[in-house]
């Protein structure tokens, strides 16, 4: 069990340090450094001025002992000098106890002025050290934003940031919603088109549906008629033999065979121009596009022979 719980706290403490260290800015780590620095020299100051305090209240407490004391040597000589010896005595007793007090006191204020002197030294030398660190800070915080700067310029030319990232999903979206809707539109109108859905801005009914393909159907047989006509003329021919250069040539009469080649050309599409007849109401239907073969056969054998 210990060595269970002391991997627990060390997978605890990791994971407490990744978090730390990825919301961790050093540029304020930085800042709280020197603002540290700054308190501890702030107290050594104090310190400086605690001690001085202290020398300066020991050299007050001297000033007025050695005042006593020559005061008392003034009252042994006034003591002797009217024969009262004892009173000398005494006075001289009292001058020598503070003699002493004076010894002590002046070697407190030596090594209290000895302290002073090495706070103060510490103090600016501590005092460099915090101007020192602190342009090293303000450079290293610059070069940290420079570096930051550059990474997010990099990744957003490079599209991996995250803000890029969300814009190039947002346009793929968008491309995939105008592709689909462009395939909606264009499968309506093959509806429309071919009659399976209705458009409800121009109706029409079954029965004009109807006679519109009738419409659509007589333009086709009516075109291929035409094409029919062509054919039985020559029309392509005579184009194809200009394409190879043979148009430079006179053209020479037609003769007989050749016009009763064309007639024979033309009989039979006027016979395919024409469709059975059917009965009822069909039958006016279907032979309107044979009557038109047939007059555009006419006219194809017609122009044969005027050749």
């Amino acid at each position: 069990m210990p060595g269970v719980w002391q991997r627990t706290k060390n997978i605890f403490q990791a994971k407490a340090n990744k978090v730390l260290d990825r919301a961790e800015d050093p540029r304020e780590t930085l800042d709280l450094s020197y603002e540290k620095q700054l308190d501890s020299l702030q107290k050594v100051r104090r310190s400086v001025a605690d001690v001085a305090t202290a020398r300066k209240r020991i050299e007050l407490q001297a000033t007025q002992l050695q005042k006593q004391a020559d005061k008392l040597q003034e009252q042994a000589k006034s003591a002797l000098s009217i024969g009262n010896e004892d009173l000398a005595r005494e006075a001289l007793s009292r001058r020598a106890a503070i003699g002493e007090q004076l010894t002590d006191l002046k070697t407190q204020h030596d090594q209290v002025a000895q302290q002073e002197d090495s706070l103060i030294a510490t103090s600016q030398r501590l005092q460099t050290q915090i101007e020192q660190f602190r342009t090293k800070k303000e450079t290293l915080k610059a070069s940290y934003t420079a570096a930051e700067a550059q990474t997010k310029i990099g990744e957003a030319v490079s599209g991996i940031s995250t803000s890029m990232g969300d814009a190039g999903a947002a346009m793929q979206r968008a491309q995939d919603k105008i592709a689909g809707m462009q395939a909606r539109a264009g499968a309506m109108d093959e509806l429309l088109a071919s009659g399976a859905l209705t458009d409800l801005t121009t109706p029409v009914t079954d029965i004009q549906a109807e006679l519109d393909r009738a419409q659509a159907g007589t333009q086709i047989d009516r075109e291929l008629a035409a094409l029919r006509a062509q054919l039985a003329s020559g029309e392509p021919a005579a184009a194809l033999g200009a394409s190879n250069g043979q148009s430079a040539q006179p053209t020479t009469p037609a003769s007989e065979g050749d016009v009763s080649g064309s007639e024979g050309a033309a009989r039979p599409a006027e016979d395919d121009a024409s469709p059975p007849a059917s009965g009822g109401g069909d039958a006016a239907t279907a032979g309107e596009p044979a009557t038109i073969g047939a007059v555009a056969a006419d006219d194809a054998a017609t122009g044969g022979s005027e050749q």
